[in-house]
């Protein structure tokens, strides 16, 4: 080959490197350090909800928004599920937060949802308490809880609207059919007409394997005069959760988790491997190797293999024993994941439930086919169509359909 050509060539080869380089030192530059990136799911919700309302998403962490409501006022909380207290060692097993606090619970919908707790730690108007006649009580997961939402658009809010009678919600996020069961135990007054068992099938199970092993929680299923007598012990758990908010266990745990993968992702060796392999111009052509995709934040290991354990009977005939007892009647509500109409996957242990829950003989209400199975597009009952909890227009129709039931 001609000298010339050789050298041109070099020349040539040795400015599409440096150019390369220039361009990769450019993006990385230009690029927002990845403890301040957000997943593409999460920019799409924030795109979405800014071109909907004209709002910015809060992007405040629980902790950041606790600390400015702190500011101008002390009586401020953030939701402490009892699933917490499983692996504590308390003399009691708290089955609600702390009461008459302002509580922030979640953010999916662009805005933290907050509400005033109850004399028992609740997501209710206190005064539901003092009705003469309880139409309506609520027990259930964070669906039940109301997440993400602000009143009036909870199931419970709902169907006060709906009824214009008194509506109690017991639900707490994260609770499984051991704790509901025990908060019925705990709560359910003698005044109260229909009791809604409200079933989660994206977690109620996984939840009921975890709570077994507690002893506190399987004294309710062993032993029918067994209380704590949680209803004089509010100052007690109150006292209880302030000190676990106060030690950051639950406002920390998972935004310390995600802090330590952000700074491995964030080191300078993986910085410098990334800039050596062009990795940020090679994500810009969507040409990145997956040996240098960031670690990924811990998620929750499907659930759709869990057995249906024996207790999980016992549980709702027990219930069923104590709203007989009690003059009431029991309905059982039937919740359906997103990824069942997202990648058209089945519950397994939804005919088994269904069954059991017939054999009882309680009524039950399948959300899943009363609602959901009759849209064109059930996603729209999330928030923007992504996973989550539901959206406002979610719960209404959860509300509308458990009111029409309870009509029958």
């Amino acid at each position: 080959m001609n000298q010339k050509i050789k050298e041109y060539l070099i020349i040539l080869i040795m400015s599409l490197i440096m150019s390369l380089y220039l361009l990769e030192g450019y993006l990385t530059i230009k690029k927002r350090p990845l403890k301040e990136q957000i997943s593409k799911e999460q920019l799409l919700k924030e795109q979405l909800y800014e071109k909907q309302t004209g709002y910015k998403w809060d992007r405040r962490t629980k902790f950041q928004i606790y600390q400015d409501l702190k500011k101008n006022d002390n009586e401020v909380a953030v939701s402490v599920y009892p699933s917490i207290y499983k692996k504590e060692n308390h003399p009691i097993f708290p089955l609600s937060g702390i009461s008459n606090f302002k509580t922030i619970n979640c953010n999916e919908n662009g805005y933290y949802s907050i509400y005033q707790s109850d004399r028992y730690g609740f997501n209710n108007p206190d005064e539901e308490w003092d009705s003469m006649e309880i139409e309506y009580l609520l027990v259930g997961d964070s669906f039940t809880h109301g997440a993400c939402v602000n009143r009036p658009n909870d199931i419970a809010s709902v169907l006060r609207d709906l009824s214009n009678k008194s509506v109690l919600n017991l639900g707490y996020g994260k609770n499984g059919p051991l704790i509901q069961y025990a908060t019925l135990r705990e709560y359910l007054n003698s005044n109260v007409k229909k009791v809604f068992w409200i079933y989660f099938a994206g977690n109620d199970l996984m939840d009921l394997t975890h709570e077994i092993d507690n002893k506190i929680l399987m004294s309710y299923l062993d032993n029918l005069t067994f209380t704590q007598n949680l209803k004089s012990k509010q100052n007690e758990i109150n006292n209880l959760a302030i000190n676990l908010i106060e030690n950051s266990k639950i406002l920390f745990q998972r935004e310390k988790e995600k802090e330590r993968i952000r700074k491995i992702n964030d080191s300078f060796t993986l910085k410098f491997v990334k800039f050596i392999k062009i990795y940020n111009l090679r994500e810009l052509m969507n040409l990145t190797a997956q040996d240098l995709e960031p670690v990924p934040e811990p998620t929750l290991k499907p659930t759709s293999k869990l057995t249906l354990k024996p207790e999980f009977r016992r549980i709702i005939k027990l219930a069923k024993d104590l709203t007989i007892r009690n003059n009431s009647k029991l309905y059982f509500v039937y919740l359906p994941k997103y990824s069942d109409y997202k990648i058209n996957y089945d519950d397994p242990n939804y005919n088994l439930i269904k069954n059991i829950v017939n054999e009882l003989k309680i009524p039950f209400i399948a959300i899943n086919k009363e609602v959901f199975e009759k849209e064109q597009n059930p996603s729209k009952f999330y928030p923007f169509e992504l996973p989550g909890h539901f959206n406002v227009e979610g719960y209404k129709k959860v509300a509308e359909t458990i009111y029409k039931f309870s009509k029958k």
